[in-house]
């Protein structure tokens, strides 16, 4: 399922080495990859940076026994699923095992959704039951979600602030880490300020805004 590299159990996660990560993408992958349950992290990343940040932030849970979760776009979730093939995990056995759980980002953000504002009764619907089952037996679970850059992209600014609540509120009835990450080029405007640092505020680790050139 997964190369040896990743499976001894000698080997400590600071030991570990990130694998497949550009120097550039590397301080980014670092500051994520040990988040532990309870943790709500945000990147922004630049070009073709994403797969490998994503990539190293869920194997460690498939690595360790437990589940990931991807809520992604069809184009970023091939990215990352390429990643993870080329960093040796046999996707098929995952998927059909329970270690990785796959969902469409806009698809889930439909069914939140009430108009442009996301529902909390419908938020907690959709994801409370994929929760559930990707902590059972109290394994590891690491949840990658980019609706809320969806609804930031489509210039909802304050929905998307309003989801990133609405996660932290689950987060206290399911051990899970959440990693977020926004396009780096869609928060630079000087008029995004606040909301961008409403954005950071509600996370536990930003990485990536010191990257921009």
């Amino acid at each position: 399922m997964i190369r040896a590299a990743f499976m001894g159990k000698g080997m400590c996660r600071r030991e570990r080495e990130l694998p497949n990560v550009r120097s550039r993408e590397r301080t980014m992958a670092a500051e994520i990859v040990n988040a532990l349950p309870g943790e709500h992290a945000v990147v922004f990343y630049g070009d073709n940076e994403l797969a490998s940040v994503v990539g190293n932030y869920l194997l460690e849970a498939i690595a360790g026994g437990g589940c990931a979760v991807i809520i992604a776009t069809p184009e970023h979730r091939s990215w990352v699923n390429a990643w993870l093939m080329q960093a040796g995990v046999d996707l098929g056995a995952v998927a059909s095992n329970g270690s990785y759980v796959v969902l469409d980002a806009r698809q889930t953000m439909n069914s939140i959704a009430t108009g442009d504002w996301p529902d909390p009764a419908a938020f907690w619907t959709a994801l409370s039951p994929v929760l559930a089952a990707a902590s059972r037996r109290n394994r590891p679970v690491r949840v990658f979600g980019e609706i809320v850059a969806l609804l930031w992209d489509a210039g909802l600014v304050e929905p998307a602030i309003e989801l990133e609540a609405l996660w932290n509120e689950i987060a206290r009835q399911y051990p899970f880490s959440l990693l977020c990450a926004f396009p780096r080029a869609s928060v630079t405007a000087p008029a995004l300020s606040d909301a961008l640092a409403q954005v950071c505020g509600a996370h536990t680790t930003a990485a990536g805004l010191e990257q921009q050139v």
